[in-house]
């Protein structure tokens, strides 16, 4: 049995549309935009290292409430519907709404960065599922980077809104289907269909429901899903990315789970959290853990 010898932290990369200004007290300052934002961090139990005018400036607070079913914003300033903003190429829209999320997660990027490598470096077509895709910039960097692209997700909303980024984007004529469908049933459809994919991206939330009302719960099923997802993946695949937010679970755990899934494949796994760097103090605020693992290059690959 290979037991992971160390795990990577990974930290998004600079952003001109992003920042995290600073964070403390259980609490995060970022800018989106050209607007300031403040939401809730447990993971922040630090002082701020900026002082209280500079997160007086913020334009836009979430408050947290169990009886609203999450919480709501409040707002110094009048703040557009939504706006643009940018990623190496990629245009989306980012906005508040009913949640504390924008519709984008930027430490994401050095996902969506190390995934365009191993497609172009893949010289061959390069077929990509990405389950529990939400607003679809990961769906956007695989398509411009050449993959064609089966984005899902639960949410009608999301589904619409990755479909308006993709135009955004500029990248309608790239090949992507967009799916409202719960994950695990699709999956099991697309075993059934001998439908196969290279690559794979699972971003799963510790608790959710499908349309149809069907339940998510992270420990419970993912073991299935990886299962599904093993019969999903192609006789050559090229790189297969789980993160995971909001659980009580590590690295190691999720190293395991692809030793199991991805056993027989000639690769190399690797395994760590993702951060957020702030501007302020330099410290790294971390947000999720994750398991990515890439096969090893052929020889004409490695040319």
């Amino acid at each position: 049995m290979n037991h992971p010898t160390s795990t990577l932290i990974l930290t998004q990369n600079n952003w001109q549309d992003y920042a995290l200004l600073d964070s403390g007290n259980g609490l995060r300052l970022e800018r989106f935009g050209p607007f300031r934002l403040v939401r809730p961090e447990a993971e922040a139990i630090w002082k701020p290292t900026l002082p209280d005018s500079e997160w007086q400036k913020a334009d836009a607070t979430f408050v947290p409430s169990p009886e609203e079913n999450g919480g709501h914003w409040t707002y110094k300033r009048s703040l557009p519907e939504r706006w643009k903003m940018e990623y190496q190429g990629l245009t989306f829209w980012a906005q508040t709404s009913a949640s504390r999320h924008l519709g984008v997660f930027p430490e994401q990027s050095p996902h969506w960065d190390w995934m365009q490598h191993q497609i172009r470096a893949a010289r061959r077509p390069v077929r990509v599922l990405n389950l529990f895709g939400y607003t679809g910039l990961a769906t956007l960097a695989a398509a411009k980077a050449g993959a064609q692209v089966t984005h899902l997700d639960a949410s009608r909303k999301a589904v619409v809104w990755g479909r308006e980024n993709q135009n955004l984007s500029n990248l309608d004529s790239s090949p992507i289907r967009w799916i409202v469908d719960d994950a695990l049933k699709f999956v099991q459809r697309e075993i059934r269909r001998g439908s196969r994919y290279e690559g794979l991206l699972l971003d799963p939330p510790k608790f959710g429901r499908g349309p149809k009302g069907e339940v998510w719960e992270f420990y419970k099923l993912l073991p299935s899903l990886l299962k599904s997802c093993r019969q999903v993946l192609s006789e050559q695949p090229v790189f297969v990315i789980l993160t995971a937010y909001a659980v009580k679970a590590s690295p190691i755990t999720l190293y395991y789970a692809f030793q199991e899934m991805l056993e027989g494949f000639d690769g190399q796994t690797s395994v760590g959290e993702l951060t957020l760097r702030e501007a302020s103090g330099g410290r790294l605020l971390p947000t999720a853990i994750f398991a990515r693992w890439n096969a090893t290059p052929t020889n004409e690959e490695a040319k």
